[in-house]
């Protein structure tokens, strides 16, 4: 029997390095994305005029991270039960209440106060430089990155970041 040789042409050796070259170079990139994002963020949240950090965060994810566990937090401490009941009634009254709450609490003024007192408490720096106050940064998945401002098990805050179409926002604040 025979071998069978195959054989590749320079050509194509260098077609297939140059394509690895650019997968490589595009998971490097991809890699890099968010941490840009990060660094427009320190440049935000000491600016008076909160329209960059407005495009940087997305105020309806928050909210909505917010009443889950806000809706989490009356079902442990309020049960559902019997529907006529007047616990039933002061739970379903809590959630309502709790929406319209975190319409008028959490706002971009808001989301730049937080993650300034979580740097400022992390570093003790004024005014805040967040480089200088992160202690983790690295995705949580394809399109989610977790950023910790302070050192794990002492208050830190978590900042949650998700790929909103083409752009990197922020879509949780964890105080």
């Amino acid at each position: 029997m025979r071998a069978i040789r195959f054989s590749t042409t320079a050509y194509e050796t260098i077609t297939m390095r140059f394509i690895g070259y650019l997968i490589l170079l595009a998971l490097i990139g991809y890699g890099l994305w968010p941490y840009a994002s990060v660094y427009r963020l320190d440049g935000a949240i000491n600016q008076q005029d909160t329209s960059e950090l407005a495009g940087m965060v997305d105020l309806p994810a928050i909210r909505a991270h917010y009443k889950q566990r806000v809706a989490a937090g009356v079902k442990g401490v309020l049960p559902s039960g019997d529907p006529e009941s007047a616990v039933n009634w002061i739970r379903q009254n809590l959630e309502r209440l709790g929406d319209s709450a975190l319409e008028q609490a959490i706002t971009i003024d808001w989301a730049r106060e937080t993650l300034r007192e979580a740097v400022t408490q992390a570093t003790g720096q004024s005014p805040p430089y967040l480089f200088a106050g992160i202690d983790f940064a690295f995705f949580e998945s394809h399109n989610r990155f977790l950023v910790r401002i302070g050192q794990l098990g002492t208050g830190a805050t978590h900042v949650r970041f998700s790929r909103v179409g083409s752009e990197w926002k922020i879509t949780d604040i964890i105080p």
